[in-house]
């Protein structure tokens, strides 16, 4: 079965296996040129599945907010096969080396993870749940997710808009770089701050929020870096998670 953009969107972005491939077999050219103009809305679906946990656990099962954000955050993670999570930890290990562009490439290239890195990822993980569990005390847990959801995933449309260069020729980022038009990137912004604003203000300013930090990481890597990679991306949307759970968060 060959897979259309949305299709790719999924099976890139979560643990959902839409199609089985041959080892060394490509995905179609077509599919990569629109994968990530359909982000937000595997978004919207990650944060649906990390919401649906939350409720369970601290609505169904009254185990408590700061449990249930434990294990939604973790939802959230394991839907995405951790692979977010291991891209921010890479840029943190090869920005914070501070060496020339080819040199932190080369240390996000290796499979193991530094002090930057694991510091980085620890710190995000905890701001994720603290923030989250906050946010469910305050009734605001279930859009809190969406939010996030989308506003992270609508981070990684913006990364790859036109004009955005791949930072090396191999890997996922050389895949996606610059195949989102900014209208596209655009009309997509408007449709999420549209359906955020009867949720109210404050989700609002939280997508707003999200958007803002997590792209002025990709602008700092972009200038380290010379372009981004498929770490970039994942360091974008965790980024933009957080920030979103934070801004829920404030009462």
């Amino acid at each position: 079965m060959q897979l259309s953009g949305p299709g790719l969107a999924v099976t890139l972005l979560t643990a959902i296996p839409l199609r089985s491939r041959a080892r060394g077999e490509p995905y179609p050219a077509a599919a990569w040129r629109h994968v990530m103009a359909w982000a937000p809305a595997v978004g919207l679906l990650l944060g649906g599945g990390a919401a649906a946990v939350l409720w369970l656990f601290a609505h169904r099962l009254h185990a408590g907010s700061l449990l249930a954000a434990v294990l939604a955050v973790s939802a959230l993670a394991l839907l995405s096969r951790g692979l977010h999570l291991d891209g921010l930890a890479d840029l943190a290990d090869g920005l914070g080396s501070g060496r020339p562009a080819p040199a932190a490439l080369d240390i996000m290239k290796r499979s193991d993870i530094g002090p930057f890195g694991v510091m980085t990822m620890v710190l995000t993980l905890l701001t994720q749940v603290a923030a989250l569990a906050s946010a469910d005390a305050l009734g605001r847990g279930y859009a809190a997710l969406l939010t996030a959801g989308v506003g992270s995933r609508l981070a990684l449309t913006w990364a790859c808009c036109r004009g955005v260069p791949a930072a090396r020729p191999g890997g996922l980022g050389a895949r996606v770089a610059g195949t989102v038009h900014p209208a596209t990137a655009a009309l997509l912004t408007l449709a999420a701050f549209g359906l955020a604003v009867p949720f109210g203000v404050i989700f609002v300013v939280a997508l707003a929020a999200g958007l803002a930090v997590s792209l002025g990481v990709a602008a700092v890597a972009v200038r380290r870096l010379g372009g981004i990679t498929g770490d970039v991306l994942g360091a974008v949307a965790e980024i933009a998670v957080a920030a979103c759970l934070v801004v829920t968060a404030v009462r």
